[in-house]
């Protein structure tokens, strides 16, 4: 249904994270998968994270949702963003498909706005890769080229960065494509009521990895090898640099064994940013009713934005789902890569994995833990 124009291996080879570009009619005929109106259906409910930005004469107001009802905003200057739709709206995923040619663990979510004339959020930078598709209506996009960029009004906390000279001006119309690499300033100004999707990719921080790495040693009582030296110098209250690249050296030896860093970084890139739409059965079914429904002609799908990452190399039989670490011992290598790889998984294939104890106990679990579930 959403097949991209465009030559993805010269994208990631000549623009993914080195510069920004515009891709008219980057999808034929392209189909809004949500409407305005279900789109404010989302933001009315407690857990989906929403927000409408007001433009105002002095710069722009943030109120956060939920939200009861949107006619106290008026016909103009406002837009609506509604963060991980895919994870509520399946009939979304299907354009999330469209850009796993970029691995699963660097996806963070599909934002969804919809715009009224003059409406926007202003200028600003962001610290992820993010692509955005334009449905209905029309939206103008600036670009500036990555610098120096002070932000507005002097104010260390604001998100907006000061007006840029743009290196891309663009109107956007239903189908194109604008992508942005982390540290470009851009600004988006509506024209006439439009939908739009951003579809963003993140990695880890230096903050973030530390913190996963500590938590991970405290948890397993581990990392408990301390400096050593053989030589000391004595200048008193000087610490030398040999000594301080010593200590550092600790950490490196830990980035250096996968023993150490898999299970960490699985855990870590399997993790959401926001909430899933999870069901998990208030009693748990048993590995003979999911055989018996498979074989009633039943297929196993996974809920929307669900990470399920495997490492290559990894020397220990795990899958890593949600920020959690699932044994697949004694399930082959090529059955488990599919149930990383794919998000659904038709009964064809499910009725030649049930003569497969292994198999069959993990996807039970699966479905318990309200990730998978059972789909005619």
């Amino acid at each position: 249904m959403y097949t991209l124009n465009f030559d993805t291996a010269k994208f990631t080879r000549e623009y993914w994270q080195k510069k920004p570009i515009v891709i008219k009619n980057a999808f034929n005929a392209f189909e809004d998968p949500i409407s305005a109106d279900e789109l404010a259906g989302l933001a009315m409910e407690e857990d989906i994270s929403s927000r409408i930005v007001q433009t105002q004469s002095q710069g722009w107001n943030v109120v956060q949702g939920p939200f009861e009802d949107f006619d106290e905003y008026g016909e103009d200057g406002w837009q609506l963003l509604v963060q991980a739709v895919n994870h509520w709206y399946p009939e979304s995923q299907p354009l999330v498909e469209a850009f796993r040619f970029l691995p699963d663990w660097r996806f963070d979510d599909l934002m969804v706005s919809f715009a009224t004339p003059k409406g926007g959020v202003g200028p600003h930078i962001d610290n992820y890769d993010v692509f955005i598709i334009q449905g209905e209506g029309e939206r103008r996009w600036q670009v500036g080229d990555i610098g120096n960029h002070q932000q507005r009004g002097g104010d260390k906390n604001s998100p907006l960065v000061d007006d840029f000279e743009p290196i891309i001006d663009v109107v956007l119309t239903k189908g194109d494509v604008l992508y942005i690499p982390p540290g470009f300033p851009h600004c988006g100004e509506t024209l006439t009521l439009a939908l739009s999707y951003s579809i963003g990719f993140r990695a880890p921080s230096q903050q973030e990895l530390l913190t996963e790495l500590a938590d991970s040693l405290i948890d397993n009582n581990l990392g408990k090898q301390r400096f050593t030296s053989t030589e000391e110098v004595a200048n008193k209250g000087q610490v030398s640099q040999q000594h301080q690249q010593g200590m550092m050296a600790l950490l490196s030896q830990l980035a250096q064994d996968p023993t150490q860093y898999q299970t960490v970084l699985g855990k870590l890139l399997s993790q959401n940013r926001f909430e899933l739409d999870l069901n998990p059965f208030e009693q748990a079914i048993s590995e003979t009713e999911v055989i018996e429904a498979i074989e009633d002609g039943a297929n196993i799908q996974r809920i929307g934005g669900l990470k399920v990452l495997q490492l290559e190399a990894d020397n220990q039989a795990q899958l890593y789902v949600n920020g959690e670490v699932v044994s697949v011992d004694g399930i082959d290598t090529d059955t488990v890569t599919i149930i990383a790889n794919e998000h659904f998984i038709e009964q064809a294939i499910l009725s030649t994995w049930r003569q497969q104890p292994a198999l069959m106990i993990l996807l039970t679990q699966f479905i318990n833990q309200g990730w998978y579930y059972l789909s005619e």
